[in-house]
């Protein structure tokens, strides 16, 4: 083994071969060697694992799943039984393939106290993988999460930087309540360390912290303050992300940094920093793209957002320093797209002046431009928040907007959808809906009953002319077929009842696209049955309209050959069929003769199929036998309706252009049954007091305009009373007939809000009553305006007035009311359900006071804000006496 040497001088061999005298041969040597040792011994009692490179090529070799799971189990039951060595020295590795095991998605926790073994060991690479797995494989379900908060104490107060951000990012990660509330103090006390890597590490795991238990707050504002004085910029990111989360989580907090430290430190150190950062050189540690540290610049713009939101002062403090940001970010790279990003929201969130706002919108109109799809999708959706901030700036792109609506992608194709209707108005109402009926020609199936549903809504809004109104209606009915909604082919019936001096050419028009294919048209033609069956007539026998492009000439028994074809072809539906039938029915007391061929169209349908049609079949042929002397009277054309239509802002107020109103007030209508008396006591309870002993309060929903009777139950309604027993039985619900007759208070004439005006314009005001502040909280605040008109004493007509003083945009807006039993309330529908920043939604009740009682009302306001849903209950108990006296 050695080499023999003829020597007694054993000095003079070489110093590898000199092991008597070896001074490397310490006591490190000896441990190493033992190792060594230790690791010959145990690779014969068992080889050595497979390293973790060589999993992966095996796992990715695999050709089927049961070849993957074959090798998985393989290596997972070797892995078990490597874990049953006490002192394994391959314990590492073993953990490093069990966490790539567990990213697969195959179970892993027989691991769990294998990391913990690691986390305990002194070497940091057995730390590392440790704490590693634990932040894989543990959470607060686990026992095992418990007892790693002592090893976490420890390495917290460990003298190696490394050790201790190890321990700061696994207790940021897997920390829970009772964790957080053990171990805040030592983060706090890391946060004011000399070294600026734990600094770092310990602000990241106190924003981590606090937002698992917000109560701790408190404890690192002192730490928290000084952050903001930091020059590394690792630290100062961290500082202004937890400040950040913070104020967002905290109105007191927010107060806190406001007048604690005073504007006058925080909002101009931050414009310093930010500053310092646009006019900074090159710096090669923090450069990214040409600009320096963007990170750090999107940071600090949020918190100025915050800061500024609602507070004049701040906003004046940081006007010049978003102005000199939005013009001097260089924009050819994605990186100064995403600052002026921030930048347009921050400005557009602040109390900024008119010009910055200006400024902000046509970075966006820039940002349409884009040749990146994203960017454009930010900037439509940008925009679509802040078109009821500023109306007219995003007017000035509506051009670019338009184009979007060609774009192949379908998210920004939906958003231009949304943008451009919130941009509809009267002055530009021809040229928008030009441009959108062109959409809805070649729209997809998904944009075509959301698309027809706001064109006819914004056309009932803005129409300059009862005609080009009905052109607009037609065009819908054509271009979107059978994907219209129901409330569109309602709301054309209705227009073409009440513009009488269009009807000649309504149903000439309508004529001539049912003469067509109607078979993916259904809704067209259910509208020109109805026309053609009741205005009959003029299509034959009326005067030819001078604005028809060319007369129609026609005779009898081509209509009923048309209305035959249409009842016999079978890819009409049912419904259309039953508009057809009832049209059919109609044209025989409008056409001067061919009763007969109608008669035995009708009669053939006595034996149908469907049992709709063969009730209508048999109904309508008596009226042509039994009741022959009564069919004229029946039939003859209805008188115009009046009744009110959809609230347009309903639809297109709402940021993303959906509302079933028409569905809404079936489904309310639905919901209105008749209360057995016990459920009458139950709701007593209401206004809490003992006097409501007979009759239950007036619960009525927003939605409808209904009467309200001692008997009315409205199980959503009855939350107003926290938690009744609503196990009652209750008789069926009453029967309302499709169409109602209503007030001349809901003509459709006034575009504005015509609920309200022909309510209070009805009758004489008897005295002026000062108004009252009913709510005033969180951005909302609802206004009682009261009148009592002079021709009805006992009535109060209450003018709800809900009015959005923040900045960010209300949804889903639900107001009702309550009365005693001596009272009778009505509630009227609503302006809308959204509220937009500085906007308003107004609702009309009347209330009967017959017995001269003081009046009480509680409230229930619910609505959609930007931390989410909003619940609020009040009472109001303070009317003035000229109100009931």
């Amino acid at each position: 083994m050695w080499p023999y040497y003829e020597t007694e001088d054993w000095s003079v061999l070489p110093p590898e071969l000199n092991r008597r005298f070896n001074p490397a041969f310490n006591m490190a040597s000896i441990k190493q060697a033992i190792n060594e040792a230790v690791e010959r011994v145990s690779t014969v009692r068992m080889p050595a694992p497979t390293r973790l490179r060589d999993l992966i090529r095996q796992i990715r070799a695999a050709r089927t799943a049961a070849e993957e799971r074959t090798v998985v189990n393989k290596e997972c039951a070797y892995i078990r039984s490597t874990f049953r060595e006490e002192d394994s020295v391959w314990r590492c590795r073993n953990i490093a393939k069990l966490l790539y095991i567990h990213m697969l998605g195959y179970p892993a926790h027989f691991g769990q106290l294998e990391c913990l073994k690691l986390i305990a060991s002194p070497r940091f690479t057995d730390k590392r993988i440790g704490y590693l797995g634990a932040m894989l494989l543990l959470d607060e379900r686990q026992d095992v999460h418990l007892l790693i908060t002592n090893c976490l104490k420890n390495d917290l107060n460990s003298s190696t930087q490394f050790v201790i951000g190890l321990a700061l990012c696994t207790l940021g990660a897997i920390a829970s309540p009772e964790m957080a509330r053990d171990l805040a103090a030592e983060v706090e006390r890391l946060m004011k360390s000399p070294n600026a890597y734990i600094r770092k590490k310990a602000a990241l795991c106190a924003f981590r912290i606090i937002r698992r238990v917000p109560e701790l707050m408190e404890m690192f504002l002192p730490a928290t303050r000084s952050l903001l004085t930091e020059k590394n910029h690792g630290v100062l990111i961290t500082g202004v992300t937890l400040i950040t989360e913070m104020c967002e989580n905290s109105i007191d907090t927010l107060n806190h940094f406001k007048k604690e430290c005073g504007h006058r430190e925080i909002v101009p150190n931050l414009v310093r920093i930010l500053k310092n950062l646009i006019l900074a050189g090159y710096s090669p540690e923090h450069d990214v793209s040409g600009v320096s540290d963007p990170f750090l610049q999107v940071k600090i713009l949020r918190l100025l957002r915050i800061l500024g939101r609602n507070d004049v002062d701040a906003s004046e403090a940081m006007n010049d320093i978003l102005a000199q940001v939005a013009t001097n970010t260089e924009t050819s790279k994605n990186v100064g797209n995403t600052i002026l990003y921030e930048t347009v929201l921050s400005i557009m969130d602040i109390k900024s002046e008119s010009g910055l706002r200006v400024l902000a919108v046509n970075i966006l109109g820039r940002f349409l431009l884009n040749n990146d799809k994203n960017i454009r999708y930010v900037a439509l959706n940008t925009l679509l928040k802040t078109v009821y901030v500023d109306t007219s700036a995003v007017q000035r792109h509506r051009s670019t907007i338009l184009e979007c609506l060609k774009d192949p992608d379908v998210s920004i194709r939906r958003r231009a959808m949304e943008l451009s209707f919130a941009l509809v108005n009267s002055n530009n109402i021809r040229t928008m809906m030009k441009e959108l009926l062109l959409f809805l020609e070649r729209a997809d199936p998904e944009f075509k009953a959301q698309c027809s549903s706001n064109i006819v809504m914004s056309a009932e809004r803005f129409a300059p002319n009862k005609r080009w109104h009905l052109e607009t209606l037609f065009k819908v009915l054509v271009a979107a077929g059978n994907y219209v909604r129901d409330d569109v082919v309602a709301c054309t019936i209705q227009l073409i009842s009440e513009a009488q001096a269009q009807q000649g050419y309504a149903v000439c028009a309508l004529w001539r696209a049912l003469e067509r294919d109607t078979a993916d048209k259904q809704p067209l033609a259910q509208v020109a049955t109805w026309c053609i069956g009741e205005y009959g007539d003029l299509l034959l026998y009326g005067p030819p309209s001078e604005d028809v492009e060319a007369p129609v000439n026609l005779t009898e028994d081509e209509v009923i050959d048309v209305y035959q074809r249409l009842l016999w072809s079978p890819q009409n539906t049912v419904v259309t069929k039953q508009y057809t039938l009832l049209s059919l029915t109609k044209l025989s007391t409008r056409f001067q003769q061919g009763n007969e061929k109608i008669r035995q169209i009708i009669d053939t349908f006595g034996s149908n199929l469907h049992i709709e049609l063969q009730q209508r079949g048999v109904e309508f042929s008596q009226l042509f036998r039994k009741y022959e002397h009564l069919r004229t009277a029946l039939l003859e054309r209805m008188p115009p309706m009046e009744t009110a239509k959809p609230q347009a802002n309903g639809i297109i107020g709402l940021v993303n252009g959906e509302s079933e109103i028409e569905e809404d007030k079936t489904m309310i209508l639905e919901q209105l049954p008749v209360a057995a008396p016990s459920d009458s006591s139950a709701l007593l309870d209401l206004l809490g007091s003992s006097d409501f002993d007979t009759e239950i309060p007036a619960v009525v929903d927003n939605n409808t305009p209904v009467t309200a009777a001692p008997v009315i139950n409205n199980n959503d309604l009855l939350d107003l009373l926290g938690g009744l027993d609503l196990s009652t039985p209750i008789s069926a619900p009453p029967s309302f007939p499709q169409v109602q007759s209503t007030p001349q208070i809901f003509s459709p004439t006034n575009t504005s809000n015509f609920l309200v005006d022909g309510l209070l314009n009805s009758s004489p005001v008897q005295n002026e009553i000062p108004s009252l502040v009913a709510f005033d909280k969180l951005g909302l605040k609802i206004v009682l305006k009261l009148e009592r008109p002079s021709e009805t004493p006992d009535l109060l007509v209450i003018n709800m007035l809900a009015q959005n003083v923040g900045s960010m945009e209300l949804t889903e807006f639900l107001f009702q009311a309550a009365v005693p039993k001596t009272f009778q309330l009505q509630m009227l529908s609503p302006s809308g359900t959204v509220i937009p920043p500085s906007g308003q939604v107004t609702q009309v009740m009347k209330v009967t006071n017959i017995n001269k009682a003081a009046l009480r009302m509680r409230l229930r306001i619910s609505y959609t804000g930007d931390s989410g849903p909003v619940l609020e209950q009040t009472e109001v108990n303070n009317f003035p006496p000229l109100a009931w006296q």
